[in-house]
């Protein structure tokens, strides 16, 4: 998962509970408010009441008699003032049912006691449970709906504002670790951020790259050199060896030396071809401007190695579409692609044993070329590494030495070719050459 989906999803999650913790605690908030609220407006009609006293007297409410009561038309509110007993401490504030007029009803009541001119008096002021909550169901409705939009604006912000934060390290992975081909041309320039770390990521991976490339290029001209400076001296022994041959004084035992050593002699001269056009072609010295026919190209190839296939008495069943041209290719390069495949295929396949070639064009404009021999197969553990310089596993005779298949991988990494293996011991081993479009 993505650093920005994961951060996304952790911050739409963290609102979603809040949210919900909100909606869980928002009715008791709410007719938390509204009691502290009824509280205060209660204690202010208590103190308007004990203004009037003071300043009208206590007969203002009584009247002449013992009790006052009044009520509003809906009952919602009341005052009631009488004597009391005793002074009750201290003043409180308490929900409690009142009947009137023969209903039960709940009241928010505020009940103070004073004394006025030596007589306790007790005020009670109530408020219906009921006129207080009225307001608590669109109260709730409102809140949520703010809530609501307020968390989509604040996360399409948050959204929006992680995109921007985390754009240098998209840029970093696209241009340092995606766009990038080994071996690197060039080497991306760094990236303008004011995020420090990402800045030292950015730099830490430039630097990286230039040690790779570096690398990479010493090991390259090493092997171009070596392979050069060998040439010369096995060309020397070639010749020398050869005129040894030619001379009439050598038995057939000292003969069948020398011939053994210029057959080693041929393969180590085979190797330092096979570097240098490694070499070559990673140096980026051929051009690819070819138009090739798969048909034709295989054709020729089964062409020349039909001796090798009448040795082992192997069948050969080629079934490509003749209309496929492939475009902007390097011919030679990609003969020797499917001359090494094709010949790997006899070479490790059993007497009397078969080889089928075909091809499949995808939807998606790919173009697949599978080889599939029925011969000793390649254990799943050693596919990995068949493409590795001087890696063979299973080999019957000493040649190879496995930089025909590094050759292969060379030419395929050139052209942008993906090159796949399915193998099974004892069973045979299908190569699949990807083409990524035709045409």
């Amino acid at each position: 998962m993505k650093l920005l989906t994961k951060l996304t999803l952790t911050s739409t999650l963290s609102k979603i509970a809040t949210v919900i913790l909100f909606i869980i605690l928002l009715p008791v908030l709410i007719d938390r408010v509204a009691f502290q609220s009824t509280n205060r407006l209660l204690k202010q009609q208590a103190k308007k009441v004990m203004t009037n006293i003071q300043t009208n007297g206590i007969d203002y409410y009584l009247q002449g008699d013992s009790t006052y009561g009044s009520y509003t038309l809906l009952r919602e509110e009341y005052i009631s003032l009488e004597r009391a007993r005793h002074i009750y401490s201290p003043d409180t504030i308490q929900t409690a049912q009142r009947i009137i007029e023969g209903d039960t009803v709940m009241y928010r009541i505020l009940n103070q006691a004073f004394e006025y001119n030596d007589q306790v008096y007790e005020l009670e002021i109530g408020k219906t449970i009921a006129s207080i909550s009225q307001y608590n169901s669109p109260l709730q409705r409102i809140a949520l709906y703010v809530l609501g939009m307020l968390t989509i604006l604040t996360l399409l912000t948050d959204i929006s504002f992680t995109r921007i934060l985390l754009k240098p390290l998209q840029t970093i992975i696209q241009t340092k670790l995606i766009n990038p081909v080994f071996p690197f041309k060039e080497i991306p320039p760094a990236i303008r951020t004011t995020t420090r770390d990402f800045r030292y990521l950015d730099n830490s991976l430039i630097a990286l790259m230039n040690r790779i490339k570096e690398d990479f290029d010493r090991e390259r001209e090493f092997t171009s050199n070596a392979s050069h400076e060998l040439m010369t001296p096995i060309g020397i022994l070639q010749t020398k060896m050869e005129n040894v041959l030619l001379s009439n004084d050598l038995d057939e035992t000292a003969m069948g030396k020398i011939m053994e050593m210029m057959k080693t002699l041929n393969r180590l001269k085979k190797i330092v071809h096979s570097l240098l056009l490694i070499s070559r072609i990673e140096n980026d010295q051929y051009a690819r401007q070819d138009n090739i026919q798969p048909e034709k190209m295989i054709g020729e190839i089964i062409q020349e190695l039909t001796h090798r296939l009448e040795d082992k008495n192997i069948r050969m069943a080629v079934s490509l579409q003749q209309h496929i041209t492939l475009r902007k290719l390097n011919h030679d390069l990609l003969f020797q692609l499917f001359y090494n495949l094709i010949n790997n295929a006899i070479r490790y396949n059993k007497p009397d044993g078969s080889i089928h070639i075909s091809d499949t064009l995808a939807a998606d404009g790919s173009y697949t070329i599978a080889i599939r021999d029925t011969g000793i197969g390649i254990d799943p553990s050693d596919i990995d590494t068949i493409f590795n310089r001087f890696r063979k596993k299973n080999t019957i005779d000493g040649e190879g030495y496995g930089l025909g298949l590094s050759i292969v991988k060379s030419i395929a990494d050139y052209h942008g070719i993906r090159v796949k293996v399915v193998s099974e011991v004892g069973t045979g081993t299908t190569i699949n050459v990807v083409f990524p479009s035709v045409g």
